[in-house]
């Protein structure tokens, strides 16, 4: 099950064109184009005629044709014309969804339309600062349900054992954990003082020596996560250090978009406090992230089918207080949304 009303991530901005485009939300089918003025569309991909997806008709200016009979839509989903001569059937429409363009990213809500807010988006400071640079990738598929990612991003110490080439240290492996619910979420995060850097970030720091490091993971109802990495020369940092001025700060925002039950689309990117016109430190930071999460998809698609097929019960750690939480969390919302829902229709 999954929560409805709420954003959503459907695609890079630069993913969508003139062109019809059929993506996957929620395990909805959403027929996806630009119009001539560049807005982006979303509409049910299902002509209700015979069902043929409108992602496989064709644009006729600001509409969309299926390619079975002809029927056509506007933006709206309104059919403007069938074949026939006759009367357009009332019921001849598509479901339009609410998009809104914002960091680069396609954002589609997929419960009522009328409670759409885009004040309700995820904020994101610094993305427009000319101080911060940015790195990013291409989606990527995860073959797994994505409140396994969302478990992934509420636990710092799975780093010690999938990534001991790029964010492993060895205080990532026992450094006790503090968990914390905000309204939006789960944050569990922890400071670890005094050690060597981790491989990745040894590369991009400004100083020598050891480190002072906090991991903040903080995701966000429905699936969006926030990993805040901060490196500081020992001695420095900690909950109530002063910090300093070679201290480096990298924000990772990571978007979990359901596909379908055991289907993820994940995007991702990093802003950094350092070197914002860096662009070969920017390629550097883009292709040793996404080899780190190369690495989680590996582990979490077989995860996926490891809880498929168990034949035993799983067990849970004191590690999993984080995921457990916002897990727990989730699911009332999504019961009480439900009920909701129930009522709206009775």
């Amino acid at each position: 099950m999954f929560l409805r009303n709420a954003w959503y991530v459907a695609a890079w901005s630069d993913e969508i064109d003139s062109t019809l485009r059929q993506i996957k939300v929620l395990g909805e089918k959403i027929c996806m184009f630009r119009t001539e003025a560049g807005e982006v569309i979303a509409l049910e991909d299902a002509c209700p005629h015979r069902k043929l997806p409108l992602s496989k008709g064709r644009i006729k200016g600001d509409t969309v044709e299926c390619g079975y009979h002809g029927l056509t839509f506007d933006c709206a989903g309104r059919c403007v014309w069938a074949p026939g001569g006759g009367r357009i059937p009332s019921a001849a429409k598509v479901r339009p969804y609410p998009i809104h363009e914002k960091y680069g990213l396609v954002w589609i809500w997929m419960g009522n339309a009328a409670i759409a807010d885009i004040e309700e988006i995820i904020e994101i400071p610094n993305f427009d600062s000319p101080d911060w640079g940015i790195n990013r990738g291409a989606a990527m598929e995860l073959q797994c349900n994505y409140l396994l990612m969302c478990d992934n991003l509420l636990d710092p110490t799975h780093v010690a054992w999938v990534h001991q080439s790029s964010f492993a240290a060895p205080a990532t492996k026992d450094t006790p954990l503090r968990v914390s619910r905000t309204d939006e979420g789960i944050i569990v995060h922890r400071w670890m003082m005094d050690h060597e850097p981790a491989p990745f970030y040894k590369k991009v720091i400004e100083f020598e020596g050891n480190c002072d490091r906090l991991q903040h993971y903080e995701v966000r109802y429905p699936a969006h996560a926030l990993i805040r990495a901060i490196f500081t020369p020992a001695g420095t940092g900690g909950p109530d250090g002063p910090l300093d001025d070679k201290t480096f700060v990298m924000d990772s925002y990571n978007f979990m978009t359901p596909t379908t039950e055991t289907e993820t689309r994940y995007y991702w990117f990093q802003l950094r406090n350092l070197r914002p016109d860096d662009a070969a430190l920017s390629a550097m930071m883009s292709e040793d992230v996404r080899a780190a999460f190369e690495e989680d998809r590996a582990v979490l698609n077989e995860v996926q089918i490891g809880m498929e097929e168990r034949v035993s019960a799983h067990i849970d750690l004191s590690i999993d207080a984080g995921p457990l939480r916002f897990r727990r969390q989730l699911q009332a919302m999504i019961a009480e949304e439900a009920m909701l829902d129930k009522k709206m229709e009775g």
